[in-house]
């Protein structure tokens, strides 16, 4: 089986055109078959409030209503899609921008309405969050993703998808990249990258040099009841761990400045299954 390395950015890239740049080098030099995941950062936020479009938020959850939706289209799937491709390009890597609507390679269904605990209300309250899509096991095109990484084109996603009835939806891109993976991982030996703003999972978070290189199931429940591991970083952890029990070869998680140590494997945490 050939190696198939998925790799999801955020914001912290690519809000930072020097950041941005260097990771675009980084990546294009990787060796084998790669597919890219990019979220969107604070671009779509800045235009919509110039075209006085709020962001709407309950119980700390984003919700997507129609005007938002336009908005993230716009700069997710159009601005920064096309400038990291045009980017690729530049580095002699022949990459297709795509959503999930493009060739119907990503088919989300629609959040349903969600029954929530308002703190401010002090009762349960139904949470409609609009053009939001969710994955499921089915929402991946394999095949027609194989198809393109068989024909040469790295693919890079932005995190819109549709819903096959002609709406697009607004998914969130670690979702998509942890989907693409997993799916994928019936035709290669899949690894999902996460870069964010951390150098990896830290012993100390303060101190960006007490990475800890590995991590199985065992040891990162050591971790959980030591309280090293804890807060925003569990449901990462968790997911990442449950897309491993799914078929995957490894999850690491790093800083996109340190991407190159991928090819000697010292690049951030690696969570392996056993």
């Amino acid at each position: 089986m050939k190696s198939l390395k998925v790799i999801k950015i955020g914001g912290n890239v690519i809000d930072n055109p020097e950041s941005l740049h260097q990771f675009i080098a980084d990546f294009a030099i990787l060796e084998g078959p790669k597919i890219l995941v990019h979220g969107g950062g604070k671009i779509a936020t800045k235009l919509a409030e110039d075209l006085g479009i709020k962001s709407k938020m309950v119980e700390g959850r984003r919700i997507t209503d129609g005007e938002s939706l336009k908005v993230v289209t716009m700069v997710y799937a159009g601005l920064i899609n096309k400038n990291i491709v045009a980017g690729l390009q530049s580095e002699n890597c022949n990459a297709i921008g795509l959503s999930g609507a493009d060739g119907n390679l990503i088919h989300a269904k629609r959040r349903p309405l969600k029954e929530l605990f308002s703190k401010e209300k002090n009762e349960t309250i139904s949470v409609d969050y609009g053009f939001v899509g969710d994955l499921d096991e089915s929402s991946i095109d394999h095949q027609g993703l194989r198809k393109l990484l068989e024909a040469g084109f790295t693919p890079v996603f932005s995190a819109i998808t549709h819903d096959g009835k002609g709406q697009l939806l607004n998914t969130n891109a670690d979702t998509i990249a942890s989907a693409i993976s997993i799916s994928m991982s019936e035709d290669y030996e899949a690894s999902l990258i996460f870069c964010f703003e951390k150098a990896g999972v830290l012993m100390d978070v303060e101190d960006e040099d007490s990475v800890i290189r590995s991590i199985d199931p065992h040891y990162y429940n050591e971790l959980k009841r030591q309280g090293i591991i804890n807060d925003g970083m569990i449901p990462k952890l968790d997911n990442a761990f449950e897309a491993l029990n799914k078929g995957l070869k490894e999850v690491c998680i790093g800083k996109a400045d340190a991407l190159p140590g991928l090819n000697n494997g010292n690049f951030g945490t690696r969570l392996i299954s056993t």
